[in-house]
């Protein structure tokens, strides 16, 4: 018997402050054939984008810890990283699309295991174009 390995379809970063959903996220991702990278707040994040230039799409809670909120990280990633593309998240707040930078999509939680493949995989193309 052989194995195979194959190159992850691209390497998406995760920050959510609740380690459940997190783990959901970072599952499903994993499981739809991304290599997933996991933070629990915004400050993590910034620090894991800085070590691991390879990170090709950003999915963030909007309600966190951290020096700043999901849609001001969403915003600094875009500034800073204008390739990489932000899928964005919550339960609480309804951002209005002005509110969204650009090169983002807004997924409303709860979301179904397909709805977020469909968002990353949606995001990517997008950045693509």
């Amino acid at each position: 018997m052989s194995l195979v390995q194959t190159a992850p379809l691209a390497h998406i970063l995760i920050v959510e402050d609740e380690c459940l959903i997190r783990m959901l996220a970072a599952d499903i991702a994993a499981e739809q054939g991304y290599a997933v990278l996991e933070a629990g707040n915004s400050d993590e994040a910034l620090n894991l984008l800085d070590q691991h230039p390879d990170v090709d799409l950003v999915f963030t809670d909007i309600d966190m810890p951290g020096r700043c909120d999901g849609l001001a990280l969403a915003k600094r990633v875009r500034h800073l990283w204008p390739s990489i593309p932000v899928v964005i998240t919550s339960g609480k707040v309804r951002p209005s699309a002005e509110d969204l930078p650009a090169g983002s999509l807004f997924l409303p939680k709860p979301y179904r295991p397909e709805e977020l493949a469909g968002a990353f995989a949606q995001a990517l193309v997008q950045a693509l174009q």
